[in-house]
């Protein structure tokens, strides 16, 4: 038994406890529960504290709470009330603080630049969020200026500067020439991290005039283009013959030759210079600099190592990239270029500094009346920030006075709180580099117990395994929990329960008389509740004859036993596995109930088998191995794989063919059908064998077709029934002339990867289709529709081509044609690709919802246009999800389901959703590349359903005439209860049902006694719940009163008295001395004296009479042992007169519908004649014993 905690933990737990009660996120609660708590406003969701926002479209700034009552909202901008009914342009949605301001009336959203801040407030405190700075974002246009061609040397360095415009946010600069082709970038040429183009020396290729740096706006999707930029690189033979040209020849003349020159930084410029960083940001360091041969750029940290798995070399190791910074990574940085004439460097100190984080964020406080707390806000940063606190929104300086609060620097001390002291704190924490802003509140709640575990909750557990019974409870001041067994049980106490702090007590080791009803005790000093739940422990399952490992012949047959004992109310399923998998599907499988047999045993059966018995409560099994093994062998002729062929020779060399011949090897018994040719090219893939051709077996000789620019080596395979023989040796090798390529490459596609991209992507051709050496591709573009010229490029031996700067989504025409030092192969085909996808930018439109019944809805949508799905359309996402249940038992559900409709389809059908619940929903289009924006988020709901079965039917204290019955209420409702239907019908021995008699009951009852029943018999009960849609299912139960207490002692007496016994002794004699006699005349033959009678007194409508014989029915010997034909003293409608029989079964207790015992002897009591009794009639249920019998003639 766990020991009780001291009065402060105990504070604390119920702290912990309350906070995540109150949090309909975190821990759901009971409805009802919900509904009566009150709480103060939280802020759930919010815009950033630094929103950018686009100009083209309204602004949408979110503040989103929850509280009860539900909160109020308010605004402030700039620091002053903003009113929102005196701006025809803002409007709140619904319910919320969310403020939309429509910009699409010619209305600037530079207008609503400024600092907002939201207020939720309701009567037990405020919530505040963070400051939320609106700024539009900028995507202004490159300034106009001249730009002077660039006239360089070779072998000097050349920054070209790009300048982009001040956006906002900041564009993503790249430089592209007027093809829109990237310009490429090595060691030589890259880009700075300010957008700039390094040269560290320029070379007679870098002369062109389309050098463009761009700037892409990614918040406005606008890319900005600079003019170009000329350069011309004069190299020095170029300037030699251009001054020799200009002067005389008693000139001097001769420029220098290109010299290698020592490395020099271009950036950053001096020898030191300092950068600050944030704490958690991507540090950026970078060194260019100049020099021929161009230099190559290492990174040390002065004093320390660069740290491990967050240390990245970008931009050919010219920028040094530490991700996730800290403090740690201060220091000092040295960039090293060097090249064979030297080197330079370059230090940068590195000082990182940090914007507050938290180390203890505030959390909720719950308290009752009279209880202490603390909330803690502490955090740290560099510099150290100053921590201040505000109470509902309000410097806590100015703000109300608390006589139970006491401010203690980051810490606020709560003394013997009262209910008016909930509000709602706020903490921030604050420096030169930015803020964090917490609310957390204090909520005073007086409430006394409460039990959430459902009442007579059923547990069910194995004996010998551990019991765990709930008693969820909830209660301001916590609760105390006690636990006690059986109605009038003592509390229990003792080493053999365990309690835990959330009211659960665990049994840790069941036994058979843990079985009971145990009851659970809540109180605090506002009140006492109690609930009960029963505790039922089951026999552990076991197998107890296991499989056992088993050796079998081929051909016979093998038998798994499994003999299990369980509890009788468990109901076991025995499951056998092969192999830890399902049987194979094979009638030679029988599962019988305690084994397993397998006929006509095979090999492929050798393997593990395991019986495996589940019950609801446990699970056991047990497995045996199966081995097969051969049976005793017979003498037989042996078949064997033939030999591997000989002699192989290659005959009639021409370019594209040749002939082979070989001899065959011995075939053992067994026929060659046919021989298998391979070949290995030694130029492309030596050591790799490749199918050739094959031939029948009666062939030694084959024509064989041959590639350009293929080594051939040749082997041949025989094959009989047995198998494949042995390769043979290979043949001499053979080398083929090239030519040039007979086919293009396979599988061409065009598919974008990113939205200003397309990748072309091709299966190269094997090695030996490329007909010759140098095998190249051809890979050429044009957009569909819009491009005369076809764009092409060269490409090594690769699979795949990105073409840069694209439009988004467009089509192209592509085409890869294959080449080799020989030429070019055949003009190939034209594809259609697309550029790459992005996202789409319009969400579906006019989204109704038609619910068609309880579970079933249908939802409509207006298609997006194609131009704004910006890539294939795959088709439209429904999200839903349920917001409420309407019942009164139901429970928050939060779970997202999602369907995805394919194509263009405009509606789907909702399936399975849930009776009398509030659901919404939003519709997204797909393309490839994801997800558009939601629709507006649509809520409907569904109507009522019938309810599921009630969740127990209980029939408890019989008695002669009554019994009681215990229900549960639906686990779901789906709906309003209306009522209960009760039907309960007597059942007699032989299973017949008597007349059905039903109830109606209130839906707020929970339990019923009826009386007024019959004592000894059995009873059958329907019972079902009701809503104003129909009657859900039924669960059953049966029941019986109890016997008549002197009547069964009586029946006992006379059943165990002497005489009765010797009476009973001297009929049975005499019943078999009448039998014996019987059977000694009928061996005898001759007419019954009753038939000479009958003989004397015909009576024509009983003789049956036979004319086609002759025969008056007589009773002869040969009729005497068949019985009386049915119907033949019996008019059709089945019932017999009385003056023709007065001693009929009609006369006997019920007639012909009198009982009979399972071996059809009557056993209906004599009570003389009587008209037939309905069967509504209450009579007993059991069968009359021969002591009731005996009774009857007392």
């Amino acid at each position: 038994m766990m020991k009780k905690k001291s009065i402060s933990a105990s504070k604390a737990s119920l702290i912990f406890f309350l906070c995540q009660m109150i949090s309909a996120l975190d821990v759901p609660l009971d409805s009802k529960l919900l509904e009566e708590l009150s709480q103060p406003p939280t802020i759930t969701q919010q815009s950033p504290k630094d929103y950018i926002v686009d100009p083209r479209e309204n602004i949408v700034i979110q503040c989103e709470a929850k509280g009860k009552p539900p909160p109020s909202f308010s605004w402030t901008r700039n620091g002053t009330h903003f009113d929102i009914d005196k701006d025809a342009q803002v409007t709140m949605k619904p319910n919320s603080g969310t403020l939309v301001v429509n910009i699409m009336n010619g209305v600037k959203a530079e207008a609503y630049e400024g600092v907002y801040q939201c207020t939720a407030r309701n009567e037990r405190g405020a919530a505040i969020s963070n400051n939320i700075v609106i700024r539009p974002s900028r995507s202004p246009l490159w300034t106009k200026e001249k730009l002077e061609p660039n006239h360089v040397r070779e072998g000097d360095s050349l920054v070209l500067n790009c300048r982009p415009p001040v956006g906002l946010p900041p564009p993503i600069i790249f430089w592209m020439d007027n093809a829109f082709q990237r310009l490429p970038q090595s060691e030589r040429v890259s880009q700075g991290l300010n957008g700039d183009l390094y040269f560290s020396n320029v070379q007679p290729e870098d002369t062109r005039e389309d050098y463009i740096c761009y700037a892409r706006f990614n918040h406005t999707q606008t890319i900005q283009q600079k003019q170009p930029i000329s350069v011309k690189v004069f190299s020095m033979d170029s300037l030699n013959d251009t001054i020799a040209a200009n002067l005389s020849d008693t000139d001097i003349y001769g420029a220098k030759p290109v010299t290698e020159r020592p490395p020099v930084l271009l950036t950053p410029t001096g020898s030191t210079s300092n950068k600050v960083e944030l704490r958690g940001n991507v540090l950026l360091l970078e060194c260019i600099a100049a020099g021929l041969p161009t230099p190559v750029i290492r990174w040390i940290k002065e004093g320390g190592e660069l740290p491990a798995n967050r240390t990245f070399f970008e931009n050919f190791k010219k920028t040094l990239k530490i991700i996730d910074v800290s403090e740690a990574d201060s220091g000092n940085y040295k960039c090293i270029a060097r090249n064979i004439l030297g080197s330079t460097h370059h230090v940068i100190s590195v000082t990182v500094k940090a914007s507050p984080y938290w180390i203890t964020a505030p959390r909720n406080l719950v308290l009752s009346p009279g209880e202490d707390g603390t909330l803690i806000c502490r955090a740290n940063g560099n510099p150290k920030p100053s921590i201040s606190w505000l109470t509902n929104g309000v410097p806590i300086a100015i703000a109300p006075e608390d006589p139970s609060r006491k401010v203690d620097g980051d810490t606020i001390i709560f003394s013997a709180v009262q209910e008016r002291s909930s509000a709602v704190y706020q903490c921030n924490a604050s420096n030169e580099y930015g803020y964090l802003l917490a609310n957390a509140f204090v909520n005073v709640l007086a409430e006394p117990p409460r039990i959430l575990t459902p009442a007579n909750k059923l547990y069910q557990v194995i004996a010998d395994s551990p019991a765990l019974i709930d008693c969820a409870y909830f209660g301001s001041p916590k609760p105390e929990i006690e636990w006690f067994k059986g109605v009038k049980g003592s509390i229990l106490r003792g080493n053999e329960y365990v309690f835990h702090d959330n009211g659960t007590l665990e049994i840790p080791v069941a036994q058979k008389d843990s079985t009971g009803t145990y009851t659970c005790v809540a109180r605090n000093k506002l009140g006492k509740t109690q609930n009960e739940v029963q505790l039922e422990v089951k026999d552990p399952t076991m197998i107890i004859k296991q499989p056992e490992y088993k050796v079998i012949q081929r051909s016979a047959q093998a038998s798994f036993e499994c003999v299990i004992k369980h509890d009788p109310t468990l109901l076991p399923t025995v499951i056998w596995l092969k192999d830890n998998n399902e049987l194979p599907d094979d009638e030679r499988f029988l599962v019988g109930k305690d084994n397993l047999t397998i006929m006509n045993v095979t090999d492929k059966d050798d393997g593990t088998y395991t019986c495996i018995v589940n019950t609801t409560l446990d699970s056991v099994s047990a497995s045996a191995v199966l081995t097969v093994v051969a049976a005793p062998p017979t003498p037989a002729i042996i078949y064997a794989r033939p030999n591997p062929p000989l002699d192989l020779e290659l005959t009639g060399q021409l370019e594209r063919s040749i002939e082979l011949s070989w001899v065959p090897g011995e075939e053992n018994n067994s026929p060659i059908t046919n021989f298998v040719i391979e070949y290995e090219d030694g130029l492309h893939e030596p050591g790799v064998w490749h199918y050739q051709t094959e031939v029948p077996g009666s062939q030694t000789t084959v024509q064989l077709k041959l590639s350009p620019y293929v080594n051939y080596s040749f082997r041949v395979i025989a094959v009989n029934e047995i198998g494949r023989s042995q390769p043979s040796e290979p043949s001499e090798q053979y080398l083929t002339k090239s030519a040039n390529p007979d086919e293009n490459p396979s599988n061409v596609q065009g598919i974008g990867s990113e939205p200003d991209n397309l990748v072309i992507t091709w299966e190269s051709l094997k090695g030996f289709q490329s007909n010759g050496p140098g095998l190249q591709y051809k890979v050429s573009w044009r957009q569909k529709d819009v491009d005369d010229e076809w764009t092409s490029v060269v490409v090594a031996n690769v699979s795949k081509y990105i073409v840069s700067g694209t439009p988004t989504f467009v089509p192209y025409e592509i085409k890869v044609q294959a080449l080799n030092d020989l030429g070019y192969a055949p003009e190939p085909s034209e594809v259609i690709g697309h550029s790459g996808e992005d996202l789409p930018m319009v969400a579906p439109g006019n989204v109704q919802v038609h619910v068609i019944n309880s579970t079933l809805a249908k939802v409509h949508w207006d298609p997006v246009p194609l131009k704004s799905v910006r890539g294939h359309l795959q088709g439209y996402k429904v999200y839903y999800w349920k917001v409420q249940s309407l019942s009164r038992r139901s429970k928050r559900h939060v779970e997202k389901k999602i369907l995805t409709f394919r194509g263009n389809k405009t509606f789907g059908m909702l399936p399975g959703l849930e009776p009398y619940s509030s659901y919404k929903l939003n519709v997204r289009v797909v393309n490839g590349k994801g997800e558009g924006p939601a629709s507006p988020d649509k809520m409907f709901k569904t109507p009522e359903g019938v309810p599921s079965s009630p969740s127990f039917l209980k029939i408890t204290n019989p008695t002669l005439d009554s019994l009681t019955l215990e229900w549960g209420s639906p686990t779901h409702p789906n709906g309003v209860l209306t009522s209960y239907i009760l039907k309960f019908q007597p059942i007699n021995n032989t299973h017949e049902l008597g007349p059905l008699v039903e109830i109606r009951i209130p839906a707020n009852e929970s339990s019923l006694i009826l009386k007024n029943l019959n004592y000894s018999t059995r009873y059958k009960f329907y019972f079902n719940a009701q809503t104003s849609v129909g009657s859900g299912s039924q669960i059953t139960e049966e029941a019986v009163t109890i016997m008549d207490e002197a009547m069964a002692s009586r029946q006992v007496d006379i059943a165990t008295q002497g005489w009765f016994i010797g009476l009973m002794c001297a009929v049975a004699l005499l019943i078999l001395i009448l039998l014996i006699v019987c059977f000694i005349r009928r061996n005898k033959g001759g007419k019954y004296p009753v038939k000479e009678k009958e003989d004397a007194h015909a009576d024509p409508e009983i003789q049956p009479m036979k004319e086609d014989d002759g025969t008056f029915g007589e009773y002869s010997d040969a009729e005497d042992h068949k019985p009386l034909k049915k119907g033949s003293r019996t008019p059709s409608d089945r019932t017999v007169k009385k003056e023709d029989s007065d001693d009929s079964l009609v006369d006997y207790g019920e007639g012909v519908n009198g009982q009979f015992n399972e071996d059809g002897s009557f056993i209906g009591q004599y009570s003389g004649k009587k008209e037939k009794e309905p069967a509504e009639g209450n009579e007993s249920s059991e069968a009359p014993s021969p002591v009731n019998a005996m009774n009857s003639f007392v």
